[in-house]
């Protein structure tokens, strides 16, 4: 899984195999410039949606749930449904929303859960699960969301042998990010992954330094105007 947030990268991504792109509420931090992702409304996610729709033929497309939009079942089922039409094939929903979850399901739209660290509520994004008492409730958060109908869960933040422990306790894939290898598969956003900017968090890998690839192509351009170069004839031919 891979957050894709425009036209071009879900181009690119549809081609390399992911299972799933989420178009994730962290769109507002690292797309958009907000300080966090409770910024995010429904009308700026769905913009994104529909960009990500435009650019997938194959890859499963979720839609993240911005905060306070599903606060009660009749809200989540509006927005959700508000979602699949802008492109969605499902929607991912943070916490332990067992009775959401249900009323959704039974409407017939897939639900992901969210657990763990979930940034749209969190005091502050230090490690969870590192107490027994933490461990027990993210048990049975995850045990109550498979039972509400989830059809997989996003575990963030966790220790690795909490994710292990989660994964073997419940019957549906468990999709990592900074929750170890014992996942049943994980994810990335993708400028994390690209290397777009410096800092990354400390359970993301850079696969590649694009932002020095950028600032070498930007650089290149500007030299080769201020010198006459650019456009050589081979660009104005008539």
């Amino acid at each position: 899984m891979i957050t894709v947030y425009d036209y071009p990268t879900a181009c690119i991504f549809d081609t390399c195999g992911f299972d799933y792109f989420l178009v994730g509420d962290s769109v507002g931090m690292v797309e958009l410039g907000l300080p966090d992702t409770r910024s995010v409304t429904m009308d700026m996610l769905a913009h994104h949606l529909r960009a990500v729709k435009r650019g997938t033929e194959q890859t499963h497309i979720i839609a993240d749930m911005p905060i306070n939009t599903y606060s009660d079942e009749e809200t989540g089922l509006r927005n959700s449904s508000f979602f699949l039409e802008a492109g969605a094939d499902s929607v991912k929903l943070e916490g332990p929303c067992y009775d959401v979850v249900r009323r959704l399901v039974a409407e017939g739209i897939e639900v992901i859960g969210h657990i763990g660290l979930t940034p749209q509520t969190a005091a502050n994004f230090k490690m969870k699960g590192t107490t027994s008492e933490e461990v027990e409730r993210l048990k049975e958060e995850a045990a109550g969301l498979e039972e509400a109908g989830c059809y997989g869960i996003i575990l963030e933040h966790i220790p690795a042998s909490v994710g292990q422990e989660i994964t073997e306790y419940i019957n549906i894939p468990t999709i990592g990010i900074g929750a170890g290898p014992y996942t049943t598969g994980q994810v990335l956003v993708s400028s994390d992954l690209l290397g777009l900017f410096e800092k990354v968090p400390p359970f993301a890998k850079k696969y590649a330094d694009l932002k020095t690839v950028m600032e070498q192509a930007a650089r290149a351009f500007i030299q080769e105007v201020d010198e006459g170069a650019f456009p050589s004839e081979e660009y104005y031919r008539e």
